[in-house]
């Protein structure tokens, strides 16, 4: 066989290769595509109240609802203040229905709360229908993670797991174009073909194979299974099928004792390998939320309105949903090369200096006694607070400076989902142990999302008592304050053995600062990594939702 031959032989077979590998990538890709329609629905309701809060506080003619600013502060509060609930309940109530059905059942309360935010005529539908969306926000988590745990590859499981944060993004920005084009009883029926199309998309994946061997029903796993590896030959899934019903039997095995060993199982909560990275997790969340930026996703478009955007104050919103998207875009590409660390230092810094330089901006224009633009909650200014008091232009006087919040703002949106917003995500599936991933991921994403109630239920009464240099001041400290803690405690984990970083956070041994972009492993250590292989969960490894 002469060389041209040789050559492209070799060719050929590199073709063959990829060929089979987008083979078998393209139905999970598919998989994990359907299932993100729901995480858009989700990421739809999470902007909703941005939209919603101007058009009922300063409601145009013929609108039967007008909130004060009390009831506003729970418009974008309530549905963050449920989802701990629905998280609660999530695996105990859909494990049972299986994966995908469970992901179907949770679209109903979805479908109903668009119908009442479109029919609403009380303050009570409102609130009730922001109880639904939260609920349901919370139901979905135990599916949409593990169905995405069980029916990926691990070397294809972590990039289609980003592709959760991008999609809730890119639903919370359709309302910002849909309330730049629509109003917002229009965009809530709108937003009912979205819930409509992911039942209907979810009748055409398979179910999680895991969930059918578990309920042994091996004939079925082994068809899910063989659409889920491309479409392939009974015979090509049998070694995965004999490995999943291999852990199934371990785990039976494990359940029988788990009386006898409650106790034990209590203990690995009081370990410093849980205490460690709970604190490191939490402290995230209460960074990421108390950076301004959750603050400014609810209510931005009464702020741009109330520091006189440039700009039309629903095309400032949307500006805003694009940046973010951006954001997280740039999170997801930078990652692999700078790390989480450098991610997060950069993020929490550049927060702190947006916050603290609209801070100074606002304090300037206060002390120059430069005219103010009040934002009401209704038209008695007597009777009622402000929602935003800020310096801005009058109508009659133009504010030369308008600019530089808004920039502010908006760069301040690009930077925390850089970094400090994915970031407590993306942690809680590398940094607790196997022991204990699954109730350290519940109950740090629970506090996360108290944080984030938290957040925006004080908001306006922040305003009122520290105006917005006072409030921002306030993000920027805390920002800053995140920037020293995170450079003493976080330890880089991009690219690190799930193992090491149990060792770390379990004081054995320390994880050095560098990013592993390829495997820099020996072989020595290769083989002891598989020997500890045990020590890891193989069905999930953070594939967790990101907010």
């Amino acid at each position: 066989m002469g060389p041209m031959e040789k050559e492209s032989d070799q060719e050929m077979s590199t073709n063959d290769h990829y060929k089979k590998n987008l083979r078998t990538a393209l139905p999970q890709i598919i998989a994990v595509s359907v299932k993100n329609l729901l995480l858009l629905g989700y990421g739809m309701t999470l902007g909703f109240p941005t939209i919603l809060i101007p058009a009922v506080s300063q409601p145009r003619d013929g609108e039967v609802l007008h909130l004060n600013a009390s009831e506003v502060s729970w418009i974008g509060s309530i549905n963050l203040i449920v989802v701990p609930l629905g998280c609660a309940m999530s695996g105990v109530v859909t494990s049972p229905l299986g994966r995908r059905r469970a992901m179907q059942a949770v679209n109903l309360p979805f479908f109903i709360a668009w119908l009442m935010f479109y029919f609403s005529s009380t303050t009570g539908h409102l609130y009730g229908a922001l109880f639904l969306t939260g609920l349901a926000g919370g139901l979905l988590e135990a599916p949409v993670l593990t169905y995405v745990a069980e029916i990926t590859q691990p070397y294809l499981r972590g990039s289609l797991s980003a592709t959760s944060s991008m999609c809730i993004i890119i639903g919370v920005f359709t309302q910002f174009l849909f309330g730049l084009l629509m109003y917002w009883r229009t965009v809530a029926l709108v937003n009912i073909t979205f819930t409509i199309l992911a039942v209907v998309a979810l009748f055409f994946v398979p179910e999680s194979p895991h969930w059918l061997v578990s309920r042994k029903r091996h004939a079925d796993a082994r068809k899910s299974l063989q659409w889920l590896r491309g479409w392939t030959t009974p015979q090509a899934v049998e070694a995965e099928l004999k490995d999943i019903q291999a852990l199934f039997k371990t785990k039976r095995a494990e359940a029988d004792d788990v009386e006898e060993l409650w106790t034990e199982k209590l203990s690995h909560y009081l370990d410093r390998s849980f205490l460690v990275p709970f604190f490191l997790v939490s402290f995230s969340f209460f960074v990421g939320h108390f950076s301004g930026m959750t603050t400014l996703q609810t209510y931005a478009v009464s702020i741009f309105q109330a520091l006189d955007a440039p700009l039309d104050k629903y095309r400032a919103t949307l500006i805003l949903g694009a940046v973010q998207l951006a954001g997280a875009g740039a999170c997801v590409l930078l990652v692999r090369i700078t790390g989480k660390r450098t991610l997060t230092l950069v993020s929490t810094a550049g927060a702190a200096a947006c916050c603290l330089l609209l801070a100074a901006y606002d304090l300037h224009m206060k002390l120059h006694a430069r005219p103010h633009s009040t934002l009401l909650v209704n038209g008695n200014l007597e009777e009622n607070r402000t929602l935003v008091d800020v310096p801005a232009a009058l109508d009659t006087v133009k504010n030369p400076y308008s600019w530089i919040p808004t920039s502010l703002l908006m760069l301040l949106a690009l930077i925390t989902h850089t970094g400090i917003r994915l970031l407590p995500w993306i942690l809680i599936g590398e940094v607790f142990s196997a022991k204990t991933r699954s109730g350290g991921a519940g109950l740090t994403s629970g506090l996360g999302y108290m944080f984030g109630f938290l957040t925006n239920k004080i908001f306006i009464n922040m305003v009122d008592v520290l105006s917005i240099w006072g409030t921002y001041g306030f993000y920027g400290l805390i920002c800053l304050t995140g920037s020293v803690v995170f450079y003493f405690i976080l330890p880089e984990t991009e690219g690190k053995k799930l193992n090491d970083i149990e060792n770390h956070f379990a004081g054995i041994k320390k994880l050095t600062n560098e990013v592993y972009r390829s495997q820099k492993r020996s072989t020595v250590e290769v083989s002891k990594m598989r020997d500890l292989k045990g020590a890891t969960n193989p069905t999930f490894e953070g594939d967790n939702i990101n907010i």
